[in-house]
């Protein structure tokens, strides 16, 4: 479903909670003293998690397919940017299965982007809305 970004009444707030998101993982990315979860890859599946958060929040308040496609764009980046500079850390390691966890876990969120995926804000508003009246 397809919707104008316009069409977000508290789309100041999404964004700002959006950025909040990107800075969290900045920052647990490039702490010296990560959270770790405690079971197999369990590094990986939070790599995939956080960049399908990232894109999949992001891509809601974007939702043309040219800002979508530049969102995937950069959060691939990011995520690449990232694991260079834990490698140049010190302290953190580069990890290029890192990068395709990131990159994997960004492309999902775009692909279901393309379902009703994409409208959950809008959703989450729309049920706000009926409850306050």
């Amino acid at each position: 479903m397809q919707y104008s970004s316009q069409t977000l009444k508290y789309r100041p707030l999404w964004l700002a909670v959006g950025w909040l998101l990107v800075a969290l993982v900045v920052y647990l990315s490039l702490t010296p003293r990560p959270l770790e979860l405690q079971f197999s890859n369990s590094d990986k599946y939070s790599h995939l998690l956080a960049y399908f958060v990232l894109m999949g929040w992001f891509q809601q308040l974007y939702p043309a397919w040219r800002s979508r496609l530049l969102l995937l764009g950069i959060f691939v980046a990011m995520g690449v940017g990232i694991e260079y500079l834990q490698g140049l850390s010190g302290v953190r390691f580069f990890d290029l299965a890192d990068m395709a966890a990131n990159a994997i876990g960004a492309t999902l969120a775009w692909l279901l982007g393309w379902t009703g995926f994409s409208s959950l804000l809008l959703h989450l508003e729309q049920r706000m809305s009926l409850k306050w009246h």
